[in-house]
């Protein structure tokens, strides 16, 4: 399963790349080429859901199917412990951890 949330890119009148999420007001940034601005999407995005991973604050899913929108993957680390975090469901970390065969200090662990 790919996780990966939409932005809108558009360019001011100095030159930069502005870069809005769609799904995620809050999560924002710019650059003065494509690739950096890309490059930042990234890094803020994976920030972002981090941030609120750590401090359990709801993440809104990503819509698919967008046109017009370039879609950004957080890294590989943050969309496994969303993974998990969705899988996770209502269950306790205890019951999180027997299922992944692993011990609780571990399963924490890969959730932030």
């Amino acid at each position: 399963m790919e996780i990966r949330y939409p932005a809108k890119i558009g360019q001011d009148d100095e030159g930069y790349y502005l870069v809005r999420f769609v799904d995620m007001e809050d999560t924002f940034t710019y650059g003065n080429t494509m690739k950096k601005s890309l490059f930042n999407a990234a890094e803020v995005l994976t920030g972002m859901l981090e941030t609120k991973l750590k401090h359990d604050l709801e993440i809104a899913e990503p819509t698919p199917g967008l046109s017009d929108v370039h879609y950004i993957f957080p890294d590989a680390k943050t969309q496994a412990a969303l993974l998990i975090r969705k899988a996770r469901g209502k269950r306790s970390l205890a019951d999180l951890a027997r299922s992944l065969d692993t011990s609780w200090p571990a399963a924490q662990r890969r959730l932030f």
